[in-house]
């Protein structure tokens, strides 16, 4: 296993990797994506290190490492290690992208993806019931392997979680009792003295991080309380905590651990409320000043899936269009653009895996491909087969006909830009406009014919090929070829030995 080391922050830079066919449809935010890589050396230079384990696998895990300007503790983060549990997770993926002035986080968002996708608290066994002996080969045992070492690194762990009913000192209801677990900080004792002589009081942070969150809850009845488990005592109602991983970070690192569990009887959005506040009094007390993030839980939506077709010209895709292919071309799935950056995953139903990206998937009869965020399904991409098809095509509806899949290479105002074949290019009336190439997957360039519908480059000769000229938006354009002839929104059509193969609609705000 390598894991990949992932450089952002104000200081970190680098070359972009991306070739002009594959900057296609890679414009604004996905570019600012582009990845940056460095030697370990470099890391600690930079303010946040994102590293990769089982990169492409159905257990892929995300680690990031936040250095804050000032040196301090270290605060570690983990979320999702039961899969069934969303408030830790959705909480924890919050602090990745989080800058610090003093201290450290570790933050380990999803530390079972594959049991989240499949909204299972566990797939083999449960990974948080494996951190003593000897353990099984499975995945969850090499995930623990690494949590381990994250945990070695830090000052103190939190192990986020959404726990059951009501944690109550007395009985009070079936709800509401010792047994539950919801709205509580557990530790594993009050008081640990660790082999080198030093003293851990957890129940004072334990209490000290209640009364803060508290403060900011409305209703009494979802205050936070300390519940001491006990774990080693002979009398305790939770041997089996004895395997978790707050009790290894205690009794084998000697650091501070607590679970955070929110009731799963509150709406997801005060539980990630509420395992916030839980986080910010916990870096409150370990003297850790970070910026607190916002809450955004709007739903998960699908912008566009980008599909290498046998390896070539990447073909993005909006939510719900058909991917046309031919019976045998191998399709691999290399992008997802959502209005989240975290937590998603796609699965060709009926070939691959749970998580097929970066997959290469050799397509005989028609197929669907699900993306998911986190276990939510967020967009769909249908792939229709056929005999006879050459080339790669696209449609939006049953009844409308696939259009070939084209990118258009252009330059606005001089910087460049890519669009796709049917999309709108929104421009301001005045901007310079180029069109430098089209690129069709199985057609040359020079068989190509590219015309701006109310622009003529040469007046003398119109042969009716525009690529190449420098189009001013004001003054060049032919109001009587508009759309409708309503001066703003304007066509570049792509024709092949005379036949229309595709369009790109230009709007003039």
């Amino acid at each position: 296993m390598r894991a990949r080391r992932k450089i952002s922050g104000r200081r970190a830079k680098g070359p972009s990797f991306l070739s002009r066919a594959s900057k296609a449809f890679f414009s604004g935010a996905a570019l600012v994506a582009v990845l940056v890589f460095a030697w370990p050396g470099v890391c600690r230079a930079q303010d946040r290190v994102h590293t990769v384990y089982f990169e492409g696998s159905d257990h892929e895990l995300n680690v990031y490492r936040i250095h804050g300007k000032e040196k301090g503790k270290t605060l570690m983060l983990v979320g999702g290690i039961q899969g069934d549990e969303p408030g830790g997770f959705l909480s924890a993926d919050l602090y990745a992208d989080l800058t610090l002035a003093r201290g450290g986080l570790i933050v380990v968002p999803r530390a079972n993806f594959q049991s989240i996708v499949l909204k299972k608290r566990k797939v083999n066994e449960d990974m948080n019931r494996k951190f003593a002996g000897a353990q099984k080969g499975n995945y969850e045992a090499k995930i623990v392997g690494i949590l381990k070492k994250l945990i070695a690194e830090s000052d103190c762990l939190l192990n986020l979680h959404d726990g059951s009913g009501f944690f109550s000192e007395k009985w009070e209801s079936p709800q509401r009792n010792p047994k539950r677990y919801g709205q509580s900080i557990i530790a594993d004792t009050d008081v640990h003295h660790t082999d080198t002589g030093q003293t851990v009081f957890l129940g004072r942070m334990a209490r000290e991080v209640a009364r803060q969150i508290n403060l900011r809850v409305k209703n009494p009845d979802h205050y936070f309380k300390f519940n001491n488990h006990n774990t080693r005592h002979r009398s305790t109602l939770h041997r089996e905590q004895r395997k978790s991983a707050t009790y290894y970070a205690l009794y084998q690192c000697g650091i501070p651990a607590f679970g955070v569990e929110t009731s799963k009887s509150l709406p997801l959005r005060l539980k990630v409320r509420h395992h916030n506040l839980a986080i910010n009094a916990f870096m409150d007390v370990m003297g850790i000043v970070p910026e607190t993030p916002g809450i955004n839980l709007s739903d998960p939506e699908l912008k566009y899936l980008v599909i290498l077709v046998n390896g070539m010209l990447p073909v993005a895709l909006k939510n719900n269009e058909t991917l046309h292919v031919g019976k045998g071309d191998t399709i691999r799935v290399s992008h997802i653009e959502a209005n989240y950056e975290r937590g998603l995953s796609v699965d060709v139903l009926g070939h691959g895996a749970l998580n097929d990206i970066k997959r290469d998937i050799k397509i005989r009869k028609p197929v669907h491909i699900i993306v998911r965020k986190d276990y939510s399904p967020c967009g769909r991409i249908d792939v229709a087969v056929s005999k006879k098809t050459k080339g790669v095509y696209v449609s939006s509806s049953p009844g409308e006909k696939p259009r070939r899949s084209l990118v258009f290479i252009l330059r606005v105002n001089g910087e460049e830009r890519t669009a796709g074949g049917g999309e709108r290019l929104d421009l301001t009336r005045g901007d310079r406009l180029e069109i430098v190439d089209v690129e069709a997957q199985d057609i040359p360039s020079p068989d190509l014919t590219v015309n701006f519908k109310g622009f003529v480059g040469d007046k003398n000769v119109n042969r009716g090929e525009d690529r190449g000229y420098v189009i001013d938006t004001k003054k060049d354009l032919w109001k009587r070829y508009s759309w409708r002839k309503n001066g703003k929104t304007y066509r570049i059509v792509v024709h092949y030995h005379g036949a229309d193969i595709g369009t790109l609609w230009v709007n003039l705000n």
